[in-house]
């Protein structure tokens, strides 16, 4: 009796405790139906601004900001979205200064920015079927007990706003969906046409490399050598040539050739 009873209370709290959520879950469930209006207007802002610019509008943009960076500030105005601007004004500052690593950052710094822009939405994918379950679940409870007690009318209520948080929930999710998947797609672009800043930016020439060529030595000259009676010897080196006198020989004299040929 004592386990049943205990699940007993434990039971009675936690209906209590989802009776409380009750309006909370609900009041939630309209505020994300708020935001995902919200951020469905930002995305059709978007959208339309995408289309009057052209699907390549940021190549271009890009591209002069390449060719003049000085003008980066005034063309920043026409970049599809902020973050793309702020990006587009740091690439060009990069190259001012003459830093690649500054066009890295301006790239992290926008994936930074396009990630928490995505945020809002991929919260939204999982938040609304939630607190669409919730808010369906919660109000059944008391509907079904005033069934017991025989009022239909409670129930019809009850089941009238559970079925209004599902609808509510499941269109939040799906809504929240698709602009996540078509911002993805159209911030990737984007990043493309970013990083393509990255290979175009002409790099400053590097000095040539030149290999070290050591200074010739000059050849020593020999001290000539000094004998003891102070006059000046002769300095060894390469035997003269021998020079070779012919004689004339008569036909009756035998000639011996050399011993250099009879060794031959």
């Amino acid at each position: 009796m004592s386990t049943l009873a205990t699940t007993d209370a434990i039971a009675e709290a936690l209906a209590h405790i989802a009776s409380a959520l009750r309006t909370p879950v609900l009041a939630l469930a309209l505020l994300v139906l708020l935001i995902c209006a919200l951020e469905a207007g930002r995305f059709a802002a978007e959208l339309w601004a995408r289309r009057r610019a052209g699907r390549s509008a940021l190549r271009l943009l890009v591209r002069q900001v390449l060719a003049d960076p000085q003008q980066a500030a005034t063309l920043s105005r026409r970049a599809p979205s902020r973050f793309a601007a702020q990006a587009l004004v740091q690439i060009a500052q990069a190259i001012l200064a003459g830093e690649g690593a500054g066009i890295e950052h301006a790239l992290a710094d926008y994936e930074l920015a396009v990630q928490r822009r995505l945020e809002r939405t991929r919260i939204l994918v999982r938040a609304g079927p939630a607190l669409g379950v919730m808010g369906t679940l919660i109000p059944l409870a008391p509907g079904l007990a005033a069934l017991g007690h025989g009022n239909v009318a409670t129930l019809a209520t009850d089941l009238r706003t559970a079925f209004a948080a599902t609808t509510v929930g499941l269109l939040v999710g799906t809504v929240a969906f698709a602009l996540t998947l078509t911002r993805t797609r159209m911030y990737t672009e984007d990043l493309t046409a970013l990083e393509r800043a990255t290979v175009s930016t002409p790099t400053p020439p590097q000095p040539a490399h030149v290999p070290y060529a050591a200074p010739p030595l000059s050849t020593p000259v020999p001290r000539a050598a000094v004998s003891a009676d102070g006059r000046q010897a002769p300095q060894a080196g390469p035997p003269p040539p021998v020079r070779v006198i012919a004689t004339p020989t008569s036909p009756d004299t035998p000639t011996t050739p050399p011993p250099a040929e009879r060794q031959g």
